[in-house]
């Protein structure tokens, strides 16, 4: 329970236990971004070729593809607090093998890719777990600003990360300080998980033995969380430049590790100033056009920072890359959290996790082959007009998803198809 209501813009964080949670996966999520930073600098250093470090995402991201159905039917069957400890310190047994790799020397890639995987296995089973438990840290009421909060502690730490990894990589010449900092965020989050004290939650008789697909099958009959979620999906799998960052900060804008943690820094950075923004004038009206717009905003910007040169362009250009999927963050998250029975959320959950990993890995992926074959520039370009065109359609496809007005949780209720 909340010790005072607090100010309404920042009324989740008078909950204890969402401020355990929250200091836990800003901790996480910074170890991850750092440690990302030294694995693709490490790879890119060995093989110079974008393919290897699309196969960075596609490593990470095949195990959920098996795992998902599974992962979270576990996460509506078994306590969440107690798979989020488990994944935590799994994390951390993966950074410190990575750690173990580094300090013998590597000549060729492969045995990262295997602990990539590995992580990836642990990332299935974190993901649902953690998005399901959030709605039981706060009331429903204050959820809303529960993950406008959320994604913009989510943000802070991957604008921190990626700067402290690319930093200390840089400084060093070696990652292997940075897998030992993120071995021991993992492990530090792992112990303020272990802090939260959660009330008694009643789930629904029977939900232990539900089909795990009812997740796909709920989210295919609500037509607008389904159009919310696939939009997301396409158009980060398209627009997405990260996975290519690295031969922008070697080749094309000679920025080097400190520039590559940077650039990766920018986005988040941009995705922090909108959350916050969000959090003090929150979405009241005209929510499903603003998604719209943002997402349109956020493939116009990847082709402005796949032609641009100019280091200072770059990094604006990703700013507000971030800024616009902040939005669409937000804008689904809630849907499809607030949308979701409680005995349901870990299913459905991990039908969301999967599309994220989707765009973001897979995206990945799709950015090295593309990047191979045609070159980085045409890649990138490629891939943000092919979201502004995904946004054309599904503006056309679902027209539930441009009539969303109010997100809040009366809407999301109201908004359920049959």
């Amino acid at each position: 329970m909340p010790q005072n209501s607090g100010p309404p813009a920042r009324a989740a964080f008078s909950y204890p236990n969402f401020r355990f949670y929250m200091t836990a996966r800003f901790l996480t999520v910074a170890s991850t971004e750092m440690q990302a930073v030294a694995v693709a600098w490490q790879i890119y250093g060995l093989t110079h070729r974008p393919l290897d470090l699309g196969l960075v995402g596609l490593a990470q991201f095949a195990p959920g593809i098996f795992l998902f159905l599974f992962a979270g039917k576990t996460a509506d069957q078994y306590p969440r607090q107690r798979i989020i400890q488990s994944c935590y310190t799994g994390f951390s047994l993966c950074s410190v093998l990575l750690l173990s790799l580094a300090l013998h020397g590597l000549a060729v890639v492969w045995p990262i890719y295997a602990v990539l995987i590995a992580n990836g296995v642990v990332r299935a089973f974190n993901g649902p777990a953690g998005q399901a438990f959030l709605p039981l840290l706060v009331s429903e009421e204050h959820f809303p600003n529960a993950v406008t909060w959320s994604s913009s502690i989510f943000q802070s730490a991957v604008v921190l990360g990626p700067t402290l990894g690319g930093l200390i990589y840089g400084l060093t010449s070696s990652p292997v300080p940075v897998y030992c900092c993120a071995a021991a965020g993992y492990l530090t989050a792992m112990l303020l998980v272990s802090m939260i004290r959660l009330q008694f939650v009643a789930r629904a008789r029977g939900a232990s033995s539900a089909l795990v697909l009812e997740g796909l099958q709920y989210i295919w009959r609500n037509k607008l969380v389904l159009g919310s979620i696939s939009l997301d999906l396409f158009a980060v799998l398209l627009g997405g430049a990260v996975a290519l960052l690295p031969v922008y900060a070697r080749d094309i804008l000679n920025a080097g590790a400190y520039g590559l943690g940077v650039l990766r820094s920018a986005p988040a950075l941009g995705a922090v100033l909108m959350a916050i923004a969000l959090a003090y004038r929150p979405l009241r009206r005209r929510a499903g056009i603003t998604l719209l717009c943002c997402v349109f905003g956020f493939g116009t910007f990847t082709v402005i920072f796949g032609i641009s040169r100019s280091m200072a362009v770059s990094l604006v250009a990703l700013a507000l890359i971030g800024a616009c999927d902040m939005v669409s963050v937000i804008v689904r998250h809630t849907l499809v959290q607030l949308a979701t029975p409680d005995a349901m959320r870990g299913r459905v959950s991990a039908v969301n996790t999967l599309f994220i990993g989707a765009s973001n890995e897979v995206g990945q992926f799709e950015s090295g082959i593309t990047a191979q074959w045609f070159g980085t520039v045409p890649a990138v370009v490629l891939g943000g007009l092919g979201t502004i065109a995904i946004v054309l359609l599904w503006a056309r496809m679902f027209p539930a998803l441009r009539k969303v007005d109010q997100l809040v949780p009366a809407q999301a209720a109201v908004s359920r198809t049959p």
